[in-house]
């Protein structure tokens, strides 16, 4: 009998991944595929999710080829998602009827104002903001007159999940726990979509696709691999936590790519917060309990690096950034928040805007190299000090993944300012390990999640080795520059404003 492997699907922000692995969770072949983002205004930030879908289709042929495999090799495929980003599309033809917009897109900020903020914490664990999908739908009904149709279950609303789901299975319009408590409108305590959110954003709810558990066989991926079940829908950062096994209360990953996200597991009991952060759906399995989490998300990590690459021309790769940033040893007193979408947890000012401070003529793209990647480990600074807040625990450690942990230097600064461990996993690439996983289980590949846990061997560690003196001093200077780039976005503290 021929060996079997688990395929996942990884559809980012800025690329798709297909990944197989084995029953020791090794890599077996890898793809990877580009797709641009469009920058039609300031704010906007739009995809083509068609171009989406025909990446994903050559990029799964690939991936089997490369590893020597038909179909009937694959036990099981598992999607990975960017989760907020909305796709509109038509139930009979199945084409987009509008770009798909990002989650990094804030252009209604507008429909924020007069919201019921309470009701919508209360029910959905976030906070209003742009970065959730509900006001991305409401601004599309809207501008595109496609509120009588969808009402008609004629216009049919989804995250990527749901897009690559409708089109690998030929129409199943299914979603997840996890993709369905990123929209603003699903309760976290039935998990299903609410009647008042639904009125509040004016949502048909003929045009919400049904959400199910992240692991479950959502139908068979015959447009593509006749006979493999889809076994695992789940939002990218749910799954990177379920690749690094966090699987215990407290237990919690930080994912670095073009943003940053930050996951504590809280158990089966939905963890409120009061600092800022958000409270999500973790994972589902099957019929048990929902498990959630804690979650803080930075809007800009990864593609501030790109900022220094392809807005500046400072560097011509993204891996030059280390280098550059290692022929200084500090930042010499400079400090760049970089709020190109606003600020997200724990700080949640969408209206912020980005600021470099502290320059003077000392300063070289150097010290602007080392600022760029002391932003991001301040960043995760910020959410972690509420995270420890909301959950009376103290990280003890931190497992991290995504391709900013390939960056030493970062690392050693994040565990610098954190006081604590780092750990990267010897599979980088755990969004996909945690579709593939929940796949997995679905359909008995891996017998449980002890299995699971079995799996997994450290790659790197990082221990701090910055003084507590320094920490702080450090820590109240980024605190003043976060202070002026909320600052920056006050009325009369901008030219023509």
């Amino acid at each position: 009998m021929s060996e079997k492997y688990v395929l996942a699907i990884d559809q980012g922000t800025t690329s798709t991944r297909c990944i197989l692995f084995d029953r020791r969770a090794t890599v077996v072949s890898v793809v990877r595929g580009e797709h641009p983002q469009s920058y039609p205004r300031p704010g906007w930030v739009e995809h083509d999710a068609a171009r989406i879908w025909r990446d994903v289709q050559r990029l799964i042929t690939q991936a089997l080829r490369e590893a020597g495999i038909g179909p009937e090799q694959v036990a099981a495929l598992g999607i990975a998602n960017q989760r907020e980003t909305v796709v509109l599309w038509d139930r009979v033809t199945g084409a987009p009827v509008a770009p798909a917009i990002s989650w990094q897109d804030t252009r209604t900020e507008s429909l924020l104002t007069g919201l019921d903020s309470d009701l919508i914490r209360e029910r959905t664990g976030l906070t209003p903001a742009t970065y959730f999908s509900a006001t991305k739908i409401q601004w599309l009904l809207a501008d595109r007159g496609l509120r009588e149709r969808a009402e008609r279950g004629e216009v049919l609303f989804g995250t990527m999940d749901s897009w690559l789901i409708w089109n690998l299975t030929g129409g199943r319009h299914l979603t997840d726990v996890t993709n369905a408590s990123r929209t603003m409108l699903m309760n976290l305590s039935t998990l299903d979509w609410d009647p008042a959110l639904l009125e509040m954003f004016g949502i048909p709810r003929a045009m919400l696709p049904e959400i199910r558990p992240s692991a479950a066989i959502h139908g068979t991926a015959g447009a593509v691999l006749p006979g493999v079940p889809i076994a695992a829908a789940i939002g990218d950062q749910q799954a990177a936590l379920f690749g690094q096994t966090c699987f215990a209360p407290g237990e919690a990953k930080c994912t670095y790519g073009t943003g940053g996200f930050l996951l504590m597991n809280t158990g089966s009991t939905p963890v409120r917060s009061s600092h800022g952060l958000i409270t999500t759906v973790g994972y589902r399995i099957g019929s048990e309990p929902v498990t959630y989490a804690l979650e803080g998300s930075i809007a800009t990590a990864g593609s501030l690096v790109q900022w220094m690459r392809d807005g500046l021309g400072l560097i011509s790769t993204a891996s030059e950034i280390e280098t550059l940033a290692g022929t200084v040893r500090d930042n010499g007193g400079c400090y760049i928040v970089p709020a190109f979408s606003g600020l997200f947890a724990p700080h949640w000012r969408s209206e912020a805007r980005g600021v470099i401070v502290g320059l003077t003529s000392y300063i070289t793209k150097g010290h602007l190299a080392r600022a760029v990647l002391e932003a991001t480990a301040w960043q995760t600074r910020d959410v972690v000090d509420a995270m420890n807040a909301d959950s009376g625990l103290a990280l003890t450690a931190l497992s991290v993944d995504g391709g900013m942990t390939a960056d030493n230097l970062l690392m050693q600064y994040v565990a610098d300012v954190l006081g604590v461990p780092v750990d990267r996993p010897m599979v980088a690439e755990t969004v996909s390990l945690g579709a593939a996983y929940a796949a997995g289980l679905a359909v008995g590949y891996w017998s449980d999640l002890r299995d699971l846990r079995g799996n997994r061997h450290r790659a790197g560690r990082w221990v701090p080795a910055m003084d507590e003196q320094r920490r702080a001093a450090e820590s109240v200077n980024w605190r003043r520059a976060v202070e002026c780039a909320v600052f920056f976005s006050r009325p009369g503290s901008r030219p023509g404003v």
